[in-house]
Parts: C-alpha cells; sequence; structure tokens
C-alpha cells in the first residue's frame, strides 16, 4: 500500500519514494524512538541546491477513529501543511510525501519540504538580539504577525497540538518602518482539526503560554493582538 503526493521534481514520480528514501544528509533531529517506530529529520540538498529537510519514518504511527490500525504520523503532518497553506498561515512548503507498507518493515513514511530561508527559531532571533537590533516597534509588528497566523489557523479550526516556542520561527528583513515581517510555524505531526476553533484555540494558547519565554507584558500584549485577530476573548490566557 502506498500514499503519495509531491511537488515538481526532476525524478519520475514512480521513483520518488525510493529516490527520497535513499538520500542522506546530516540529523538535524537524530531518530527517537516512539509511537511503535522511528522518527528523524535529515538536512539535504535537491540536485538544484535547494535546501530540503527530509522526515524519515520507520513504523512511526497514531492512531485515531479513522484509522483504528494506524497511519504515519508524517501523513497527518502533510494534511495539515496542505490545510494551513490554504488560509494564509505560513508554514514549509511539501516536495514530497509518500508512505509505503510492506510485511517486514510496516510503515515506512517520508515528508520532504523545502527549507524556510531566512528565517530562524523565534528564541534564537531574540537571544541574538533580533528585538534590541530592530527596536520595539518592529517587536510589535513580530507579535501581531504571530497573532494574526495563531488566529488564522484556529479560524479554520487547525490545532498546532505542539506549540512550543522551537516551533515558531521569524524573518525580519530591512530595517525601521520598512523592515518586513514574517511568521512561520513547524513540526505539525500533532496538528489535527477541532470540532471549534475554541477548542483549538484554547488548546494551543494555552500550551504556548505553559511553553514560551514571553515576558508577562510581552503576553498580555499577544494575547490582546492574538483577540483582536481571533475575534474573540479567550477564557484563562
Amino acid at each position: 500500500m502506498a500514499v503519495q503526493c509531491a511537488a515538481e521534481t526532476d525524478v519520475a514520480s514512480q521513483d520518488r519514494f525510493d529516490y527520497f528514501w535513499n538520500q542522506r544528509g546530516e540529523w538535524v533531529e537524530e531518530p527517537n524512538v516512539r509511537r511503535g517506530g522511528e522518527s528523524g529529520v535529515q538536512r539535504i540538498k535537491s540536485s538544484k541546491g535547494q535546501l530540503l529537510y527530509v522526515k524519515r519514518q520507520t513504523g512511526h504511527i497514531y492512531r485515531s477513529w479513522l484509522h483504528p490500525f494506524g497511519r504515519p504520523t508524517v501523513l497527518r503532518e502533510r494534511d495539515a501543511l496542505m490545510g494551513l497553506r490554504l488560509i494564509d498561515v505560513r508554514v514549509p512548503e511539501i516536495v514530497f510525501c509518500g508512505a509505503q507498507r510492506d510485511p517486514v518493515h510496516k510503515w515506512r513514511a517520508l515528508l520532504v519540504t523545502k527549507a524556510l530561508d531566512g528565517f530562524e527559531e523565534i528564541e534564537h532571533w531574540y537571544a541574538g538580539g533580533g528585538r534590541e537590533r530592530h527596536g520595539e516597534a518592529v517587536h510589535d509588528r513580530v507579535l501581531k504577525d504571530l497573532a494574526e497566523n495563531l488566529a488564522r489557523m484556529h479560524k479554520g479550526r487547525w490545532q498546532h497540538g505542539c506549540l512550543y516556542m522551537k516551533h515558531v520561527f521569524v524573518r525580519v528583513t530591512g530595517e525601521g518602518e520598512a523592515a518586513s515581517v514574517e511568521i512561520a510555524m513547524l513540526d505539525l505531526e500533532k496538528s489535527r482539526k477541532r470540532l471549534t476553533a475554541r477548542r483549538a484555540a484554547t488548546h494551543d494558547m494555552r500550551q504556548l503560554r505553559r511553553h514560551s519565554s514571553f515576558s508577562d507584558t510581552d503576553w498580555k500584549n499577544l494575547v490582546y493582538l492574538y483577540e483582536m485577530a481571533f475575534g474573540s476573548a479567550i477564557k484563562g490566557l
């Protein structure tokens, strides 16, 4: 059994899974054993020099009422990436996603995405003096873009499911009033649709608060901007 989707590549469609499976590069997330299998992420270069990230899994599955016998988590992540791009939430672009099942390896699965050029973890941006370098007006725009991306995600009933600061990336180009500010989000393998936007919002925003280093003042500012974009207050923030 196989499930595949891919953007344009130079590799014939029937060969793409094996092509990417056989690529090797630097581990940026060492394989870890969980969910009955292994999952890790490598950094590689495409034939055209594009930096790519390959999430490689063997037997790494989740179960749900739709998939009681298990399904690779990269397929859930693929669904989230595609769904979020449709509602203008910045996430990595998919190059290839595929999964194969056989009696020996059970599920083997791949998710290949383009690198977010120029983006860095928001915690690294803070630690590297990005706020001080660009000033408070730009920092306010960083919080505003984060709030608006989160609100679009939640209004679409998408829950990130693992919303830690390390999964929020920022890119600031230019200086002063001319600066361009963009926020993107990564690691969506726990993402899922919720029945209501409010459930998605409540889960993620409380989780972000627990796993962020925002000061009380910055958090209150973020929540204000978020609730303005979301359209209503979220209890308990």
